[in-house]
């Protein structure tokens, strides 16, 4: 039976890798999106033979009430969800002093209440199955906490202590929380705002996929509280 996957974040260019490597595996993924472009390019780019395991649906998940329909829609069409990665996120330079409330409200929002929307949502349909496996993108960068960029800084320091915290909690009953710590992917993005830089010397995003899909294995039951750098 093949499992079922839920990424958020994975229109994006690490999402799409994560994405890529649950359709290969066989898995049916469900992607929630909201920039129509990242839709239709994730779209375009799976094999003709594997769309029919993915499931694009249009949500904010941020949202709780649109989250919990979205976990409902799944949950009705394939049963049960036995995997969600929690990839959404952004990111800002500043340090305390340049950094104002929309700045902080953007990314604690985006990197930090995401996670928990979307774990609040799916983590107890695997608690009442005794089965399940969280995996969080936080980063490499945050470890130790760096300055210059203090409220990227605290809300990835926050998806890693919400990680760990829900491990403690699900101890022993069949469910996992881990996160995946990345250091700087190379992504289009990153290309372009250092142009200067030699990407060979940063990590591929199939690397990333490759940590996040090992902590999503059924056999990794184990592996629980886990903060995985790459």
């Amino acid at each position: 039976m093949a499992r079922v996957a839920l990424v958020t974040g994975g229109s994006g260019a690490l999402g799409q890798a994560i994405t890529h490597r649950f359709l290969g595996d066989g898995a049916i993924v469900c992607v929630p999106w909201v920039v129509e472009h990242e839709r239709e390019r994730l779209h375009a780019s799976v094999a003709a033979a594997d769309r029919g395991r993915l499931m694009l649906e249009q949500c904010n998940v941020g949202d709780d009430a649109a989250m919990s329909s979205l976990v409902a829609r799944v949950v009705q069409q394939h049963g049960r969800i036995d995997v969600l990665v929690t990839g959404v996120g952004g990111f800002a330079m500043g340090g305390l002093v340049e950094t104002d409330r929309a700045t902080w409200d953007a990314q604690i929002g985006l990197n930090l209440t995401t996670t928990y929307v979307a774990a609040h949502a799916v983590v107890p349909g695997m608690l009442a199955a005794g089965s399940g496996r969280v995996v969080a993108i936080a980063s490499r960068a945050v470890v130790p906490p760096a300055g210059g960029i203090i409220a990227y800084t605290v809300a990835k320091a926050g998806v890693i202590a919400f990680v760990q915290a829900l491990a403690q909690e699900t101890r022993g009953r069949g469910v996992t929380a881990n996160a995946v710590l990345p250091s700087t992917m190379d992504t289009p993005a990153n290309r372009a705002a250092m142009p200067d830089v030699d990407p060979k010397t940063w990590t591929p995003v199939t690397a990333v996929a490759d940590a996040v899909a090992y902590l999503a294995a059924e056999s990794s039951g184990h592996v629980n509280g886990t903060l995985l750098a790459i």
